[in-house]
C-alpha cells in the first residue's frame, strides 16, 4: 500500500473516477462525501463516510479516524448559475466546508492535499493558451469560491506548511472505458452528455449557445480532457507531494481547442445517428476560446494526456450514457 488517502467528494464525477486510480495505484482510499450531489453507486474502490464538510465535527472526526496520509479535495458545488442565484450556498459548501477540512488537518498533522480547482479561476481571459500566470479574475461565484480555496491554501502553506498543488481542471469529459462510472449530473449541463443524450433522444434538445463567436467556425472553443487522463494528473500530483514537492499550482488540459460544432459532428459520428442543433443567444459571460497551456504539468508532474482524443472522449461518454439512458 501506498498509504491512506481521504477523497472529499470521492461520490461525484471526477471524484469516483479517480478513486479508481487511486485504489489500482496501491492507496487505501476513504471516501468522505455527503451524497448530496454524489452518487453512493460511484463508491467502488474505497471505504465511504458519509458526512458534510459544512459540519466542522465530523470533518474533524472523519480525519481523527481515518489518519490520512494526504488528502484529495473534490467537494463542491460546481453550477455556475446557480452560484450566481445562490452564492450564499457556494461560499458556505465551497469555502467554509474547506476551511473545516484544513482545520481538522492542521489538527490531525496531516500536511499535504491537493485540490481540484478550474480554470474558471481564470475569468475572461486575455490571451490564448492561458498560462498559470495569466491574471486570475474570475466573473462569477463559483470560480471566486475556488480562487478563495486557492488563497486559503497559500495562507495555510506560509502559516503553517501545508504542502498543496491546485490542480486547474478545464473541461473535463468521457468516461471509466468499463461503463461502471460516468458522468451523471442533476440537472446537467455539460455540452457533450447533453449533445448525446439529444442524439439518443433524437429531438431537437441540443442547444448551441451562440453561432458568431470568433473561432473557426462561430461556436464556442473548449479544451476538453478525459477524466482518466484528470486521474493520471492526480496520482503524479501525490506522488509528487510524497517526494517533498512544494506548493504549486498547475493546468489540466491538452492544448488542443474543440469547438462546440465539431464536438456535434463528433457525436454524430461516434453514435451513428444524427444530432438536430439549434443556436440560441450566448449565454453572458461566455468567453469564445478557453484553452489550457499545459506546459507546467509535463514539467513538474510529467503528466501526459494519453485519452482526451475527442472521438474517444465521446466513445466512452457514448457507452455510459447509452446504459443510463437504457434504464
Amino acid at each position: 500500500m501506498k498509504g491512506t488517502l481521504l477523497v472529499t467528494g470521492g461520490a461525484g464525477y471526477v471524484g469516483s473516477h479517480c478513486c479508481r486510480a487511486f485504489a489500482e495505484a496501491g492507496w487505501r482510499v476513504v471516501v468522505f462525501d455527503n451524497l448530496a450531489r454524489g452518487w453512493r453507486d460511484f463508491v467502488r474502490w474505497g471505504e465511504l463516510i458519509v458526512g458534510d464538510l459544512r459540519d466542522a465535527e465530523a470533518i474533524r472526526a472523519a480525519v481523527d479516524l481515518v489518519k490520512p496520509d494526504l488528502v484529495a479535495h473534490f467537494a463542491a458545488l460546481a453550477y455556475v448559475g446557480e452560484s450566481v442565484t445562490d452564492p450564499g450556498l457556494y461560499y458556505a459548501n465551497n469555502v467554509g466546508g474547506t476551511l473545516n477540512l484544513l482545520e481538522a488537518m492542521r489538527a490531525s498533522g496531516v500536511d499535504r492535499l491537493v485540490f481540484s480547482s478550474t480554470c474558471a479561476t481564470y475569468g475572461a481571459p486575455t490571451q490564448i493558451p492561458i498560462d498559470e500566470g495569466h491574471a486570475q479574475a474570475p466573473i462569477n461565484p463559483y470560480g471566486r469560491s475556488k480562487l478563495m480555496v486557492e488563497q486559503l491554501l497559500a495562507d495555510y502553506s506560509d502559516a503553517y506548511g501545508l504542502n498543496y498543488v491546485s490542480l486547474r481542471y478545464f473541461n473535463a469529459a468521457g468516461a471509466d472505458a468499463s461503463g461502471l462510472i460516468g458522468e451523471r449530473h442533476q440537472p446537467e449541463t455539460h455540452v457533450i452528455p447533453l449533445a448525446i443524450q439529444a442524439a439518443l433522444n433524437g429531438d431537437d434538445s441540443f442547444h448551441v449557445f451562440g453561432g458568431e463567436f470568433d473561432t473557426r467556425d462561430g461556436t464556442a472553443l473548449r479544451d476538453y480532457v478525459h477524466v482518466m487522463d484528470l486521474a493520471d494528473a492526480h496520482l503524479r500530483a501525490l506522488d509528487y507531494l510524497q517526494a517533498g514537492g512544494s506548493s504549486t499550482a498547475i493546468n489540466l488540459g491538452t492544448g488542443v481547442g474543440t469547438t462546440v460544432a465539431e464536438i456535434a459532428a463528433a457525436v454524430e459520428r461516434v453514435g451513428g445517428r444524427p444530432l438536430r442543433r439549434i443556436v440560441v443567444e450566448p449565454r453572458a459571460g461566455d468567453p469564445p476560446a478557453l484553452v489550457a497551456a499545459a506546459q507546467k504539468a509535463r514539467d513538474v508532474l510529467g503528466w501526459e494526456p494519453k485519452h482526451s482524443n475527442i472521438d474517444y472522449i465521446i466513445q466512452t461518454a457514448w457507452r455510459w450514457h447509452g446504459q443510463e439512458f437504457s434504464t
